[in-house]
């Protein structure tokens, strides 16, 4: 086994800014707004309406389909609205928008820890689904469609990603030193599902109080190991770590299951263990708020549907007399740019950086045409042709993209566009192409 994959890149870190900020909790005082897209798949569909009395637990929509997931209320009080509010993404999304009475009352229907030895593997995948919990990296699979692969059997990993390795974010880092034994909890009950699995959890090597911590849990539990990973971005990619844990790549047309590995960022692993022992509905996550621009960069257990501006506020504020030029939701290489703090925090966010410059216009000012150097394709972890991929782009080639670069293999690291000397805005490209060719294949089938 190797402790790398091919690529990528070594960006300034920045995690000294909040690395040694133990979590702490916080409770909203504020309105709490629940996107009912917080997943991929399709939306959630509301099953409360206005005027409705609702309690920390309760269901706010259930999942409608398949590939969806439900949404759960993380504060007791009074519905206030179903209606379209703006979210992190800039647009405006059907939310269900809660009054918070600041109370937190909760249903009573969990809390109580159970035996769960007996609980048949069924149930287990229930008690996921019923939580609402999705892969809490980034990416928000509902995780109980990927704990249900076609052969369980063939799942020879389950591999718990603690790399965290995207610069400034240290919330995942905070989560494994304080709860450790509750991961292995987790991981213990997903390895039910699969008989023939490993359990691995990685970790890069500039957290050495996560991997002590892990590894101590870990002892005595003969299916799990701590692997601790060369610090470098994106190692937490899950296609990097299934290339460094089990030695395969796969296309993009397989999922990690069909090369017999189950990945699952290291809070969704809690998460799944709270949901099978205490029946605990995914309503709060882990989460930091970091960047130049913050007078107390910390780590918070949060709850979903807290307003960015709320939590920045928790965080100290702006530092004085320093002005936010950017805020992100997540890191710098594959976080989203917020146009404004009044939206709010959803399964998915992991941290918020307040920058004191935004990196994205001081490369416009120096954006040169291309060297033709190669560094792009040097540091792109799938093996990919950025370069070419520009170009096809350009010439309004899609095909070409699509069938000859295998672009939509780009996993929007941020790798190339870290690297290129001309500046290039070589991954917002692909991301604006990648939602191109999916709209056309929508609208080839009619819409759906």
């Amino acid at each position: 086994m190797k402790d790398t994959f091919r690529g990528g890149v070594h960006p300034k870190e920045h995690k000294d800014l909040s690395r040694k900020a133990a979590l702490r909790v916080f409770d909203a005082k504020g309105e709490m707004v629940f996107p009912l897209a917080q997943h991929i798949g399709k939306p959630a569909k509301a099953v409360v309406k206005k005027g409705d009395p609702v309690l920390v637990g309760s269901l706010l929509a259930e999942a409608d389909g398949f590939v969806s997931a439900n949404v759960i209320c993380s504060c007791s009080g009074t519905v206030k609205a179903v209606e379209k509010r703006r979210t992190i993404s800039g647009a405006m999304q059907e939310c269900v928008v809660v009054d918070n009475d600041g109370q937190y009352a909760e249903t009573g229907a969990f809390g109580q820890r159970e035996d769960v030895a007996s609980i048949p593997n069924e149930e287990i995948l229930k008690r996921v689904k019923d939580a609402g919990i999705i892969g809490l990296g980034g990416a928000g699979f509902p995780t109980h469609v990927k704990l249900a692969p076609k052969d369980p059997l063939g799942v020879k990993f389950l591999i718990a990603n603690g790399a965290e390795c995207e610069p400034y974010i240290t919330c995942n880092d905070q989560l494994m030193r304080g709860y450790a034994k509750e991961i292995v909890e987790g991981m213990e009950i997903v390895l039910r599902l699969f008989p023939n699995a490993q359990g691995v959890v990685a970790i890069e090597n500039n957290k050495p109080e996560a991997i002590a911590a892990m590894k101590k849990a870990v002892e005595g539990h003969k299916r799990l190991r701590v692997v601790g990973l060369r610090t470098k971005y994106p190692q937490g990619g899950e296609r990097s770590l299934i290339k460094v844990i089990a030695g395969v790549d796969y296309p993009i047309t397989k999922l990690p299951a069909d090369v017999g590995c189950i990945v699952d960022n290291v809070g969704t692993i809690l998460a799944i263990g709270r949901a099978v022992t205490l029946r605990e509905p995914l309503f709060r996550h882990v989460l930091t708020v970091t960047g130049e621009a913050i007078k107390e960069p910390s780590n918070f257990i949060v709850r979903d549907g807290t307003s960015f501006s709320e939590l920045i506020e928790a965080a100290g504020g702006l530092k004085d007399g320093v002005e936010a030029a950017k805020i992100i939701s997540g890191g710098p290489m594959m976080g989203i740019a917020v146009g404004t703090t009044e939206v709010p925090i959803t399964k998915t966010t992991n941290a918020i950086t307040v920058l004191t410059e935004d990196p994205v216009e001081k490369a416009d000012r120096k954006m040169t045409a291309c060297l033709h150097c190669g560094r792009c394709t040097t540091v792109c972890p799938n093996g990919l042709m950025p370069q070419m991929m520009a170009d096809a782009v350009a010439a309004g080639d899609l095909e070409r993209y699509e069938k000859k670069l295998f672009g939509l293999d780009c996993i929007s690291c941020g790798s190339c566009t870290y690297i290129c000397p001309a500046k290039r805005p070589l991954t917002q490209t692909f991301k604006q192409t990648k939602a191109e060719i999916m709209a056309r294949r929508r609208a080839a089938q009619g819409g759906k």
